[in-house]
């Protein structure tokens, strides 16, 4: 379980956030400089380096947001030139990618933090500029909307297997359909139907919390409160439920810990973003109590389950029921150990889970739910200092990465092993470097007392 300090504070991690983006500049340009883009989007360090994976281009995006959040913290202005230049050049694909559920990941990490800070004041005002920004999000969102399955009582994104599968990981993506909606863009269907994309992100974070997410309440023999499956799988000729599944996860009975860290930072976005909301617009699918309600039960019992099954420095093992985990002991009483000869940890879904825990605690407190409130958001301020401090922190100035021991695929064996005998461990990954940016930027700006950070800015 994390062993949270109560006395930690924001302000106690500045000197490690003024690190990390000390390294960040260093590492944003080497990779400008050394990476090969023929190769296609990086996705995690092989000795050090980024190198590409095909599977989805799922990553491209976290790259150039990974700059463009730095200049955020730093006012580099090397860096927002790299990341908005290649956004402009590279993430037009992405916006119309017909074939992915990753629509969020990409296109809000780039086009919607670019929007966020002309809005700021951060970039001078350009209406066709945030015009340009604008048209990506919604696009971007009515084609992540179209890739749409109906259930008997609902429907969901699916995920590239296929229309019969809802991944856990969409949760976060989804909010590209509720921005696009904030923008007030619909999707066009056949027939000029309009289609609501509030709509269909309110019943894709329906299909999550009541199939991805677990809550102890008898649905098989391993349901506990908080655990997720990777994927869920539907009959498409009926919409019915049929099983859990997984693809990165050990198994559909098990929680691949990145995949709830999504749902632990996608819920609490998300219940962020509906209280910008009204009544009015809420009340077709069931009024603001009956979706906060279910927004937060599967928020908290993620958030939960993730504290409790998490070793006492906040870096999660790769899956809760990693087959060797065993050999390690009483591994979840202790730190984590990315050194092992056993099981990885995921260092990527520590970052993830951090500002999800943050901003739930946050959310709880400005609720009036003080105690709870400020038990997760110590948690996360736990995971942070973890997170910002070595061996996490890849203070190497000629590898690649911002974060050590990521880790993308371990039941298929991609993810590289620099040590015989030993786990998978020492490689970043796109993603987990993207988020631990957007942690330290979520945090700097609670240290400084700047604008809240929200992707619906």
């Amino acid at each position: 379980m994390i062993q949270t300090d109560p006395n930690l504070t924001p302000a106690a991690l500045a000197p490690s956030l003024d690190r990390f983006f000390s390294l960040a500049k260093t590492k944003i340009a080497a990779i400008d400089r050394e990476y090969d883009e023929r190769k296609g989007s990086p996705v995690f360090t092989v000795g050090g380096k980024y190198t590409t994976r095909g599977w989805t281009e799922w990553t491209e995006g976290f790259r150039y947001g990974i700059a463009i959040l730095h200049f955020d913290a730093t006012g580099d202005e090397e860096s927002l030139a790299s990341g908005r230049t290649k956004t402009v050049k590279k993430m037009a694909t992405h916006v119309s990618h017909i074939g992915v559920h990753d629509h969020g990941f990409n296109n809000l990490s780039t086009y919607g933090n670019l929007r966020r800070l002309m809005l700021e004041g951060r970039l001078p005002e350009n209406e066709w500029e945030r015009n340009f920004y604008e048209l990506a999000i919604k696009t971007s969102g009515a084609v992540q909307a179209a890739r749409w399955t109906t259930r008997q009582g609902g429907g969901f994104i699916h995920s590239f297997n296929g229309p019969h599968s809802l991944f856990v990981d969409t949760i976060r993506s989804v909010r590209i359909l509720m921005k696009a909606h904030q923008l007030g863009h619909v999707l066009m269907a056949e027939g000029d139907k309009a289609v609501s994309l509030l709509e269909r992100a309110i019943q894709h974070i329906e299909s999550t919390a009541i199939f991805s997410v677990f809550y102890g309440e008898g649905r098989d023999s391993y349901d506990e409160r908080g655990r997720t499956a990777h994927e869920i799988i539907f009959n498409t000729k009926d919409g019915a439920y049929r099983c859990p599944n997984s693809q990165q996860g050990y198994t559909g009975f098990s929680t691949w810990t990145r995949g709830q860290a999504w749902a632990v930072l996608g819920f609490a976005e998300e219940l962020e973003l509906l209280e910008t909301l009204s009544d009015d617009e809420l009340a077709p699918f069931g009024g603001r109590a009956e979706i906060e309600a279910m927004m937060l039960k599967a928020a908290t019992a993620t958030a939960d389950h993730f504290i409790a099954n998490t070793p006492t420095c906040g870096i999660p093992y790769w899956d809760t029921g990693a087959p060797k985990l065993h050999l390690l002991g009483d591994c979840q009483n202790r730190p984590a150990d990315p050194f092992n000869a056993h099981e990885p940890v995921d260092s990527s879904a520590a970052a993830i889970d951090a500002q999800g825990l943050l901003r739930l605690g946050t959310y709880l407190m400005r609720k009036g739910d003080e105690t709870n409130g400020r038990r997760y958001f110590h948690a996360g301020l736990t995971v942070a200092r973890t997170l910002f401090s070595e061996p996490y922190l890849s203070t190497d100035t000629t590898h690649h990465g911002l974060i050590l021991h990521s880790i993308y695929h371990q039941p298929n064996g991609w993810d590289h092993k620099p040590e015989p005998g030993k786990a998978a461990h020492g490689e970043s990954s796109m993603w987990g470097d993207y988020h631990a940016m957007e942690l330290a930027v979520y945090l700097q700006r609670l240290i400084q007392n700047g604008p809240y950070l929200t992707f619906f800015a």
